[in-house]
């Protein structure tokens, strides 16, 4: 039986938007361990499932999926952003830290 994780990704260091995190993704695990190709040098699996990654638009239908093929699955709750409340003014304090 197929193992999936269901998370909702991370902001990427490259982007200061929160586009591509609000939908919840889907993952196949592994199930066979990576070897390298004799010939060219690739990594690859037997398994093509890894590659796979579905996105949903709520938490309850990718639930509703993994359970509809009978997959077993483990959520990834996500963490909440911690906000730093900031002030232009602290730029100028003369007790900054520097």
């Amino acid at each position: 039986m197929a193992q999936a994780r269901i998370y909702r990704p991370a902001k990427t260091a490259m982007q200061q938007g929160r586009a591509k995190t609000r939908q919840w993704v889907l993952d196949y695990a592994q199930a066979t361990p990576r070897t390298p190709d004799p010939l060219m040098g690739w990594t690859s699996a037997a398994d093509t499932l890894n590659q796979i990654s579905m996105r949903f638009d709520t938490l309850d239908e990718a639930v509703a999926f993994a359970k509809k093929k009978g997959l077993d699955y483990v959520v990834a709750e996500p963490h909440a952003p911690a906000f730093k409340p900031k002030s232009y003014a602290d730029n100028f304090r003369y007790d900054r830290p520097r």
